[in-house]
Order: structure tokens, then sequence, then C-alpha cells
């Protein structure tokens, strides 16, 4: 992490004593978060994770009157203390008030807590494992974004311990839902298909934006359902996320999937255009706020 981190309207160093036992969701992990990528200074696709975060906040009972311009210039403020023009940058609204443990005299519904790192370099491909029962796609909370993350970050963890960089997250029906912190597509042909959201995944940012902006000719791509047994036979298979862009699969424990990137990469190619033109183009807004 760098050096400065955001707490509501000020900037700290890391190491200042700011937060409190007695904020009810630090305890409980009762509040929602995204990570966006920050290229040459811009959020990208901030209204995407902006409107995100409310449809979350909504769900969890979470207070959220808050001006999505005025954030967006104090996460500008904290960029700039850290010299994060090229970086990932972790947003997260914690509930402070609610249940049986809570400091009863905080004046504040909600704290806002963001920070900054250096982007990571995820490599060529990457290797899944493959778990069972991993999601709830029936639960009223499935595909939520929220800052009790722990599950994910346990799942991650035993997975990497067996070797794999990643984990296949299958819900209670047997479907490839998603990963822990990315997205999963795979391509049949010129058809590339990622799981509805009724498989209990996330709504991933980059899956929005190549479902709905991205254009290719010669290239399909669809919602549908995935089984394991589909993954398998797919031509290629990648994975998405805001700091992944589009990252091919080499490998899934138990699957023979082939391993190849052709056709995504006329994705890849497509998503990265798309987000230059975005970066242009609110850079250049930004300016003229200035």
């Amino acid at each position: 992490m760098h050096r400065r981190f955001l707490h509501n309207d000020t900037l700290h160093d890391i190491a200042d004593p700011v937060l409190a036992a007695g904020q009810a969701g630090l305890l409980n992990g009762w509040g929602v978060f995204t990570t966006f990528r920050v290229d040459d200074g811009v959020l990208f696709a901030y209204d995407r994770h902006w409107a995100r975060m409310e449809r979350d906040a909504r769900i969890y009972g979470i207070p959220f009157n808050v001006d999505p311009g005025l954030v967006q210039s104090r996460l500008a403020r904290l960029i700039e203390a850290n010299q994060a023009y090229t970086a990932t940058l972790r947003l997260a609204f914690v509930r402070n008030l609610g249940g049986q443990f809570f400091d009863d005299a905080q004046n504040r519904p909600l704290d806002m807590i963001a920070f900054t790192t250096n982007r990571k370099q995820w490599g060529e491909s990457v290797s899944l494992g493959l778990l069972p029962d991993a999601r709830h796609a029936g639960s009223a909370f499935a595909g939520t974004k929220m800052l009790s993350w722990s599950h994910n970050l346990t799942m991650l963890e035993q997975a990497q311990a067996r070797g794999f960089d990643e984990v296949v997250l299958l819900n209670e029906r047997g479907e490839v839902s998603e990963c822990t912190s990315a997205n999963i597509f795979a391509m049949f042909g010129s058809r590339a298909v990622t799981p509805p959201l009724s498989s209990g995944g996330l709504p991933g940012i980059t899956r929005a934006v190549i479902l709905e902006e991205i254009r290719v000719p010669g290239i399909e791509i669809a919602e549908a359902v995935l089984m394991p047994a589909d993954l398998e036979a797919a031509d290629e298979v990648f994975i998405t996320s805001s700091t992944r862009e589009l990252l091919p699969v080499r490998a899934i424990d138990g699957l023979n999937i082939r391993y190849g990137r052709t056709r995504q990469a006329g994705l890849l190619a497509a998503f990265q255009a798309f987000a230059a033109e975005y970066t242009t183009r609110h850079r250049a807004a930004q300016e003229l706020v200035r």
C-alpha cells in the first residue's frame, strides 16, 4: 500500500490511528467496497462502480446518501498525494451504527476509506482450482460486494496453497459461478459466453463492459449457464476483473481444457482500446474542471 490514505475528507499517513473499534462495520464487515484501476490518474468506469455500490448498499441497509462527484474529487486528491497515476485504488464505505456492539456516540452513520497500491502483475495466464458448493446462487446476497470478504480470501489462500493461481467457484446446482475475484468466460468458436448473474456471480465491471460495450466483428458475446464440462469443451477460457483485464486460463484442476488465446485476443484488444478512449476522454474532462 502507498503511504497516504483517505478517511472521509482527510488524507492521513497509513500509520495514523484514525479508525475506532466502536465502528460497527469494521468488526462485522458491514459495508461495501469496490476496486478501481487507475490509468493516467483516471478511475476507469467510475459510474459503473458507483452504481454497483449503491445497489449493494441498499441490499445491506447501509446509509448511502453520498455525492458521487464529491467522492470522485476526494479520490483524485488521494491519487495526486500518492502519485498513483497508474495504480489500483480500493474504496470502502463502512457502516458505523447497528447491531449490539457499537459506539452510540458516533456522529457519522458512514465512514469512507480509500487507499492505493501498485498495480499487480498477474502474468500471462492462470491455473485454476475447482471448488463445489462455493457460491449460493439462491441467496438474497448473491453477487454483492461487501466488506466481509474473508470467505473469498480463505478460498483463494487454500487454492494457492495447492499450487493454483485462483479457483473456479461452483454454485449449489454445480454451475460455474465465478472465481473469488474474477468473472469467467469460455470461447466456443466465435461465441464468448459468461455465466448469467443467476448463477451467483458478482456483476463485475470488466464483465459488464465486455457484454454491453465491446463489439468485435465475427464474435458474439452472451450469457449462458456453464457447467464444468462446458469449460472442458470450450476452445479457450479466460477470466476478467478490473485489474486483470482479460487473462487466459491455461489449466483447471480435474478438467482437460484447451489453452488458447486466438479469439480472446480480439476481445482484449477491443477492451484495451475502449479503456484507452475512456481514459483520454475523462482525463480531458478532469483538466477542464481544474
